[in-house]
């Protein structure tokens, strides 16, 4: 594979929205082991919130299918892969985040912390805004009030 389509390959599993419309795959093998990724996900988003008991397996298969995308991607990187094999590989990493997407959406939502997390995140782009916009960093200001 040359550097472009590696580059092509690397842009589409980054891509904000690649998981959109991707199905979950029904099969994929994570760390050597075949899993029925399609009716796990399924089985756990069926109820409201993870029990507890069940928790603890959803975290692992998150904590698996986080180091299998990992090293998809890496393969791809290292250009280990020919064009096709890379191809099939970006389109399980999509398939690997659309799941993880799934699982991380659940179980008990706090509200409250979730508004505050999001005026947080909010705050930060408008001060990044700003200083885009002034041409100038925190530094700078600094620097200017203490002469």
């Amino acid at each position: 594979m040359d550097e472009y389509e590696r580059k092509l390959l690397l842009e589409r599993i980054g891509r904000e929205g690649a998981t959109v419309g991707v199905s979950i795959p029904e099969r994929i093998t994570v760390q050597g082991e075949e899993v029925e990724l399609h009716e796990f996900v399924f089985e756990i988003k069926r109820r409201e919130t993870v029990p507890p008991g069940e928790r603890e397996r959803v975290e692992e298969a998150k904590r698996n299918l986080r180091r299998e995308r990992l090293q998809r991607k890496q393969r791809i990187e290292n250009g280990e892969v020919d064009f096709g094999e890379g191809e099939r590989l970006a389109e399980s990493i999509i398939g690997i985040d659309r799941a993880l997407e799934a699982l991380e959406s659940l179980g008990p939502s706090d509200v409250e912390a979730e508004a505050k997390r999001q005026e947080a995140m909010d705050r930060k782009r408008w001060m990044d805004f700003l200083k885009q916009v002034l041409g100038r960093d925190e530094d700078d200001a600094k620097r200017r009030g203490r002469r």
